[in-house]
C-alpha cells in the first residue's frame, strides 16, 4: 500500500539511477528518457559539473533567509540581466510560484502609479501556467478547475489564434496579457514570430504589459536562450523555471525597471527562493546552457530531429498528423488517442509524456548525442509500425 495522495496516475515503473539522457530501474533495465522530468533536467540526468557544483557548495550553505544578502543569488540574477531584458530578478521555487510572482508584479504596478482598477490578465483558454488556484484559473481550462471554486477573478480568456477575440477582450481594466511563447501542455503550439510582435505593438498601444510564460520553452530549450528572442521582442515580465536549476528546483521572475518598480520591500517573498544551493547550481546551468556554442550545437540536433520526424510523417500520413514545436520543446500529434502509443513506446525502452489535442510530447535533454535522437527514432519508426 502506498501512503502517498492519488493526485498522480503514476505508470508502475521507478528508477533508482540516472547517466545523461538514460534512466535505469533497480534491476539494471535502461530506458531512454526523453521526459527529462518534463522539460527540468535540461543536461540530463546526474551531469559532472552540477553534481560537483552541488557536492561543493552543499559542505558550505545550503539555505539562508532572504533576510540577508545572499551573494550566490547576486551573481546569478546579474547574468541573467545581463543576458536577457530584464533589468531586476526575483526568485522562486517552481513554475507555478514563478507565474503567481508575475502575475502579482503586473497588479502592483499599475496600483503603484495610481490605477488600481487595471487588475485583470488576459491569457490563452486551456493554456497552462501552473497548478495554484490563481495559475489554474489563468489557464482558464475548466478540466483543471473543477472542484476548485469559487472562480478566483481577474482572469479573461481568448482562443488561441484568435485575434479579434483578443483585442475584444482589452478593456480598461486590462493589465497584462500573458501567454506561454510556446504552449507546453496545450499541445506544443508555437506562438509565431509576427504574432509576438503584433502582440507587443498592441500591449504597447493600449498602454499594458506584456508578460511571456517561458516556465517550459526557456533556458535553451528552443535552441534560443528564449523562445521569444527570435521575435526580437522585449516583454515585460517573464517568469522561467524547470531547465535553469537543471533537475533544482528554482524558479524566478525577470522584469524590467518599470514593472519592478512596484515590488518594494515587503511585497513579495519565497522562503527557500534564491537559496545559495540552487542559486549555485543554477549558475552553472546558466554558464553552459548560455554559451552560443551550446545553443548552436541544441540548434543543429533539434533541426536534424524535426527533419527526421518529418520523414516518418511522411511514411505514416495517416496516423501522424503534425510535427510540431521548436528546437527540443516537440510536439508529435497524432490522429487518434496517444495514450497507447505512449505506452508501446515505453514498452520499447522510450520514455516520452503526453499533451493536450492528441499531441505525444518529446523532450530530450538539451546535450543530447545524436546517437541516442536515432535510437529514439527508430523506435518511434518501430511503434508506428505496428499501428500501421
Amino acid at each position: 500500500m502506498s501512503y502517498l495522495a492519488k493526485n498522480y496516475n503514476r505508470k508502475k515503473l521507478s528508477f533508482t539511477k540516472g547517466k545523461g539522457s538514460y534512466l535505469y530501474t533497480s534491476s539494471g533495465v535502461k530506458y531512454l528518457d526523453f521526459v527529462q522530468g518534463i522539460a527540468v533536467n535540461s543536461l540530463g540526468h546526474s551531469h559532472p559539473k552540477l553534481i560537483k557544483t552541488i557536492n561543493n557548495q552543499s559542505k558550505k550553505l545550503w539555505h539562508v533567509s532572504n533576510a540577508f544578502i545572499i551573494p550566490e543569488g547576486e551573481i546569478l540574477a546579474k547574468k541573467l540581466a545581463k543576458k536577457t531584458f530584464a533589468d531586476y530578478v526575483m526568485f522562486q521555487n517552481s513554475g507555478a510560484e514563478a507565474t503567481e510572482a508575475a502575475i502579482k508584479v503586473a497588479r502592483k504596478y499599475f496600483y503603484s502609479i495610481g490605477k488600481p482598477h487595471k487588475n485583470r490578465i488576459l491569457c490563452v483558454k486551456n493554456s497552462f501556467h501552473g497548478r495554484t488556484i490563481a495559475a489554474i484559473f489563468a489557464s482558464g481550462s475548466k478540466k483543471m478547475t473543477e472542484g476548485f471554486g469559487p472562480k478566483v477573478v481577474g482572469f479573461d480568456h481568448f482562443k488561441f489564434g484568435d485575434h479579434s477575440s483578443l483585442k475584444k477582450k482589452i478593456n480598461k481594466n486590462t493589465a497584462a496579457i500573458m501567454v506561454e511563447t510556446i504552449l507546453g501542455e496545450g499541445g506544443i503550439k508555437v506562438i509565431p514570430d509576427w504574432c509576438l510582435r503584433e502582440l507587443r505593438k498592441i500591449c504597447n498601444k493600449k498602454e499594458i504589459l506584456l508578460i511571456l510564460d517561458e516556465v517550459q520553452c526557456g533556458i535553451g530549450r528552443t535552441g534560443d536562450f528564449f523562445a521569444f528572442e527570435r521575435s526580437k521582442v522585449k516583454p515585460d515580465i517573464v517568469p522561467i523555471a524547470k531547465g535553469i536549476g537543471g533537475g533544482f528546483p528554482i524558479g524566478a521572475v525577470l522584469m524590467n525597471k518599470k514593472t519592478a518598480s512596484g515590488m518594494t520591500a515587503g511585497t513579495h517573498g519565497s522562503t527557500f527562493g534564491g537559496n545559495p544551493l540552487a542559486m549555485k547550481i543554477g549558475t552553472e546551468v546558466f554558464d553552459i546552457i548560455s554559451k552560443k556554442s551550446f545553443l548552436k550545437h541544441v540548434k543543429k540536433n533539434s533541426n536534424y530531429f524535426h527533419e527526421q520526424l518529418n520523414k516518418i510523417k511522411e511514411r505514416f500520413p495517416n496516423l501522424i498528423k503534425e510535427v510540431r514545436g521548436r528546437g527540443f520543446l516537440i510536439g508529435l500529434q497524432l490522429y487518434r488517442d496517444q495514450t497507447s502509443f505512449i505506452r508501446e513506446l515505453m514498452k520499447n525502452k522510450l520514455l516520452t509524456i503526453r499533451a493536450a489535442e492528441n499531441v505525444i510530447r518529446i523532450l530530450p535533454p538539451l546535450n543530447v548525442k545524436k546517437s541516442e535522437i536515432n535510437e529514439a527514432l527508430k523506435i518511434i519508426i518501430k511503434v508506428c509500425l505496428k499501428y500501421k
